[in-house]
């Protein structure tokens, strides 16, 4: 018999869903529970209850599991950043792998048992990127944080436990700013107001600090005293930045950036090489892993001096980059001309001489590199969340390499293309999931492909 709402059941988790809710059963149907963990002997009250599935709230932990640890954040369940901070690392590591496992198996077809997964060696502060909407409480209140889950109301928060420290002294200083002059905060509800984010960016290795204010305008009042405040309370930052985001959208950075100090980007070194980040530029927002899940992907790509290396969504081109030295041409493809322009930026910050880059979509670069009598005997492919089109993976085919070495930020739309890819003559030969998102529920992957023999 199906659960109502309001009803008070008890149930044991017996599994983490992909978002990161506890998966128990009653009466064989699925019942889903926030900040739970495998082993928890509960009672939940149900708040939604459908035919097939309920989801309920903790109302009491009868016996808790031995994965629990204590909560060390009073934003954690208010805010929806962490998904784990309640149980081990230990456990966090397991689930994700078991949901990679999984994602495989059931999605994808694929009789493979993943490689351990790559954990992270800290946990928090691992953050180089942070964006802080910022708003007005029911009282009135000045609110700056993070939004709760599945809404926009802002929970209040200026010292996220995944950023560091740096940022909570920096938001201090642009919040004095904010109350002392006749800056407004802007209203998702009517579009009026001028501050809509806080974006700020750190560069890990050299410590430089990007801030930058995404305004719904093109100025700010007393931008100069904003300025000297900041360079004031923190001398790494090297830029100060407007970001103008006049649009009605959830999107949080306009096109049109305004320099207020400095050259409006800092610069990091990864793999050795030096990257220009700008507020625009995609970068990795865990160096550390980063730097973990390209030398997986470098590992799987076998190359060597006489290869050509074809990177598609190659972005500001930090993975090919990372891999140049080892082939005789790396080829850049992205279909955002602001990405390519930083990937030859990059370029040349690191007198790479045997990379070009080309501002297309990937079906357009086949035809192109086709033309001048190219293959690449290696593709690189670092998708966004739903994978890729089908039309890029038969491109990929058709071109033939080698092999694919596929980076994916989704397990289930990476089960999905790899199934796609052995309909078309590549097998999967090893897969590596790597921990990017330390207390969060995402987890990246690195998948090799090699072309089966005819």
């Amino acid at each position: 018999m199906a659960v109502k709402k309001n009803e008070e059941i008890r149930i044991k988790i017996e599994s983490i869903s992909s978002q990161g809710s506890g998966v128990g059963h009653f009466d064989s149907q699925a019942i889903f529970v926030a900040n739970t963990a495998v082993g928890d002997d509960i009672v939940a009250h149900i708040i939604k209850a459908k035919q097939n599935y309920a989801v309920g709230i903790i109302s009491k932990i009868i016996k808790p599991s031995k994965d629990r640890i204590p909560v060390d954040c009073e934003a954690f369940s208010r805010c929806g950043g962490c998904a784990y901070r309640h149980i081990s690392y230990k456990s966090e590591l397991e689930g994700k792998y078991q949901r990679v496992k999984d994602a495989l198996n059931r999605i994808g077809h694929i009789d493979i048992t993943p490689n351990e997964i790559i954990g992270a060696d800290e946990c928090n502060r691992y953050r180089n990127k942070a964006q802080y909407p910022i708003g007005l409480s029911p009282k009135g209140d000045l609110v700056i944080g993070f939004y709760s889950p599945h809404s926009h109301r802002i929970c209040d928060c200026t010292d996220c436990l995944l950023q560091p420290e740096e940022f909570r002294d920096i938001i201090g200083c642009i919040k004095k700013w904010i109350l002392t002059t006749e800056c407004t905060v802007y209203n998702e509800k009517n579009g009026r107001g001028l501050l809509r984010h806080i974006y700020l960016r750190r560069a890990s290795v050299t410590g430089e600090i990007m801030v930058c204010l995404v305004i719904n305008g093109k100025s700010v009042p007393n931008g100069t005293k904003l300025v000297s405040s900041l360079i004031s309370e923190n001398h790494n930052i090297k830029s100060v930045v407007l970001n103008v985001n006049q649009k009605d959208t959830n999107v949080v950075l306009g096109d049109e950036c305004i320099n207020l100090y400095g050259d409006g980007y800092i610069t990091d070194v990864l793999c050795s090489k030096k990257i220009r980040i700008s507020p625009l530029s995609f970068y990795q927002v865990n160096h550390d892993q980063a730097e973990k899940l390209y030398g997986k992907a470098r590992e799987y790509a076998q190359l060597n001096k006489d290869d050509v290396l074809l990177d598609l969504y190659c972005g500001a081109g930090t993975i090919g980059l990372s891999m140049v030295d080892d082939v005789k041409e790396l080829i850049g493809v992205e279909v955002i001309p602001e990405a390519i322009e930083d990937a030859k930026f990059n370029a040349e910050l690191n007198g790479v001489t045997n990379a070009r880059f080309i501002c297309d979509d990937a079906k357009g670069a086949a035809k192109k590199l086709f033309d001048e009598g190219i293959t690449p005997d290696v593709v690189i492919i670092d998708p966004p969340r739903k994978g890729c089109d089908i039309q890029v993976l038969e491109t990929i085919a058709q071109m033939a390499p080698e092999r694919v070495v596929y980076v994916s930020c989704d397990p289930a739309t990476l089960a999905r293309d790899c199934e796609r890819f052995a309909q078309m003559g590549y097998e999967v030969k090893e897969v590596t999931p790597v921990d990017l998102f330390p207390r969060t529920t995402h987890v990246e992957c690195v998948a090799k492909l090699v072309r089966k023999q005819v």
